[in-house]
């Protein structure tokens, strides 16, 4: 069943451009949301577990520069003003070397960039003054030579890469088997995912799964689509779908969505 005329998500009005390869090691894209005017129905926002810098500009008003973490739930928001923004998606493992904190202590939490310990706090006041096509060549210029690859970062973001596309594959593989392959504990690969993305592997998987499910809903039937994705049955589908996105496949693809909640507040490190 293909997405009703009155859901929107977030994915489906952004467009999206690959980071360069100089940029890669810290980024994975830049999107970019279109200014969004008044919606009948609430916007969707599904889980994402990257974390995001996100350079936000009110219609002719104040511009910010915001870091939202991993989002494990799903949430749903209709806009109250004209506003649109520029989100850079963090490459997993580059949390600490940009933000110089933790993943999961940004986990379903909002910041301002400029409140946070690492050196891409400095770079807030000019990236919100920049457009949209000017920020990945400032970034190029500035993050080569404001932080250090350290090696064991690097490392550490080449094991996620790899955890990450496992997971992501057309076959996941359990996570046991996953930290075999990569010759790590599977205590040591939670720590990784933690540290570098700010979520479980298993929790990573739930929405990888359940953002597949709203990707390919339509093509083939719900039966048919669960096994593809590696849930026991329909069953198991609809009430993993139904406990990140807050209401099961059936209704969300109708349109019956959950009402819509005010925006987190921001907060800062304690």
């Amino acid at each position: 069943m293909p997405h009703p005329p009155s859901v929107v998500t977030a994915d489906l009005v952004e467009t999206f451009e690959l980071a360069p390869e100089s940029l890669r090691p810290w980024l994975t894209e830049l999107a970019r949301m279109p200014t969004v005017l008044a919606l009948s129905e609430p916007l969707a926002q599904i889980p994402q577990a990257a974390t995001t810098i996100v350079l936000s500009a009110e219609h002719d008003g104040p511009r910010d520069a915001l870091v939202v973490g991993p989002q494990t739930k799903a949430t749903y928001w209709r806009p109250n003003k004209p506003a649109g923004c520029v989100r850079l998606r963090l490459a997993p493992g580059a949390i600490r070397s940009l933000l110089g904190v933790h993943a999961a202590e940004l986990t379903d939490r909002t910041m301002r960039l400029e409140d946070l310990p690492g050196p891409a706090a400095d770079l807030s006041a000019e990236l919100i003054e920049l457009a949209p096509e000017e920020v990945l060549p400032y970034l190029e210029d500035e993050l080569p030579r404001r932080i250090a690859d350290d090696p064991a970062q690097r490392d550490h973001r080449h094991l996620l890469a790899a955890a990450v596309a496992s997971i992501s594959a057309d076959q996941p593989v359990p996570v046991p088997e996953l930290a075999a392959r990569l010759s790590v504990s599977e205590r040591q690969l939670r720590n990784l995912f933690a540290s570098g993305i700010g979520i479980s592997p298993k929790h990573f998987a739930r929405i990888d799964r359940v953002r597949k499910v709203l990707s390919h809903a339509g093509t083939i039937p719900w039966a048919e689509l669960a096994a593809a994705n590696g849930y026991y049955d329909q069953s198991h589908m609809s009430a993993d779908f139904r406990t990140l996105m807050g209401v099961p496949p059936t209704m969300f693809f109708r349109g019956r969505l959950p009402a819509p909640t005010p925006c987190r507040p921001l907060t800062k490190l304690t």
